[in-house]
């Protein structure tokens, strides 16, 4: 009777061999799939909370309100104070805006927006004025309960536009308290490098009640 014929010990070792082999190339690619897709993800996130930082930048900014014996908007090189309207129609209340950039131990440095509650009065507006100073200056624990924390920034920088030409913001004091309101807020924002959104943002707003678009 014929003999049945296995493999030999050198084919065994030829095939595993081969398929340790694809199994390693299977192994890299589906590694560098995935590291892809977080990447991809990851840039996708830090997308999407860019542009809903914006979106809400430029909310106060439409929403910002000119009131008797108050200021509409200031900037002191480090916070941009606004005093806005609710957009809510059954609660009509005005609010104390702030934004600024601020540098954390534990997590570096963010761009964050604050905003205090709602008030009806001259003297609630003076307090949330001053509130939202503080908060920028020390980030105290009495005014963090209204903070939000954005996104990474590495600087900062807001121009007015004013009589047909942009030029760095300066407080109100040193435009007047009758000043009215700048035609344009251009926000200039440095964004750090890393694997998602890096370099220089600029963002443009003009005043609502500006007819002709200013560039």
């Amino acid at each position: 009777m014929r003999r049945t014929r296995g493999f030999t010990l050198i084919e065994l070792l030829v095939a595993i061999s081969v398929m340790a082999l694809l199994a390693l190339m299977s192994w890299r690619g589906l590694d560098g799939m995935a590291r892809a897709q977080a990447q991809n993800r990851e840039r996708g996130d830090a997308v999407l909370t860019l542009q809903t930082a914006l979106a809400q930048w430029g909310a106060d900014l439409d929403a910002t309100v000119a009131l008797s014996q108050t200021r509409a908007m200031d900037w002191n090189g480090r916070v941009l104070r606004l005093t806005r309207r609710s957009t809510d129609g059954g609660t009509p209340r005005v609010y104390v805006v702030a934004w600024t950039l601020r540098t954390d131990a534990a997590t570096g440095t963010h761009w964050r927006r604050w905003q205090s509650p709602g008030f009806t009065t001259r003297a609630e507006w003076q307090q949330a004025w001053d509130r939202a100073s503080a908060w920028a200056e020390d980030g105290s624990n009495e005014a963090r309960g209204a903070e939000v924390d954005l996104m990474p920034a590495d600087g900062w920088q807001i121009y007015y536009f004013r009589n047909d030409s942009w030029s760095p913001a300066v407080s109100a004091e040193a435009l007047g308290t009758n000043t009215p309101l700048p035609d344009g807020v251009r926000l200039v924002l440095s964004l750090p490098p890393g694997p998602a959104l890096a370099g220089l943002l600029t963002r443009d707003w003009v005043r609502p009640s500006v007819t002709v678009p200013k560039t």
